[in-house]
């Protein structure tokens, strides 16, 4: 459920594309951010960070395309997200011995302390590269591939990152009794 409610701007933006074009889809994907913000504060009182930031940069880069009324900002919110997770997991590990890939998957996984790191720096790694392919799709194909890509692409290609690491760290496991205690 929580994997829908943390693609529900992006969803909501593809179908605004597809019915209403580009700005309209921006302003969905804003008000819709926002929403999901005020709701987690009312509903839990706490709102998670990735939330918050993503809602910073929909605001920001969303808000300016439609002032200036040029779709080139939103096309880069994607890569500034990618790259602010990736720059936050390479500091976090480097400069603050925090490793937060272990931080958030140490409860499901057993690995060695170079795993970990190596973890860390292929999820550091990973997210960079997408946020070059986003904007080699969004700038070298046409908006509607770019907003399919958004969509399909970038989801598909984490779902399948996530299920190869996970099939490289199946010895890892922790096992479903262990997790419980």
């Amino acid at each position: 459920m929580k994997v829908l409610f943390d693609l529900l701007p992006l969803i909501l933006f593809f179908i605004g594309f597809k019915f209403y074009g580009i700005f309209a889809a921006t302003a969905i994907a804003i008000a819709t951010t926002i929403g999901m913000i005020l709701y987690s504060k009312l509903r839990h009182n706490q709102v998670d960070k990735m939330l918050l930031a993503n809602g910073a940069i929909i605001s920001a880069l969303g808000g300016v395309t439609l002032l200036l009324h040029d779709k080139t900002y939103i096309m880069w919110k994607p890569t500034v997200l990618y790259w602010l997770i990736a720059t936050t997991l390479l500091i976090s590990d480097l400069a603050f011995k925090k490793n937060l890939i272990r931080k958030m998957m140490e409860s499901m996984l057993q690995p060695p302390i170079s795993t970990w790191r190596k973890l860390n720096l292929a999820w550091v790694l990973f997210f960079t590269l997408l946020g070059v392919v986003n904007l080699y799709v969004a700038f070298h194909y046409s908006e509607d591939t770019w907003v399919n890509f958004k969509l399909f692409g970038t989801t598909g290609m984490i779902f399948l990152f996530v299920i190869g690491q996970t099939l490289l760290l199946k010895n890892y496991l922790v096992e479903p009794n262990e997790a419980e205690k």
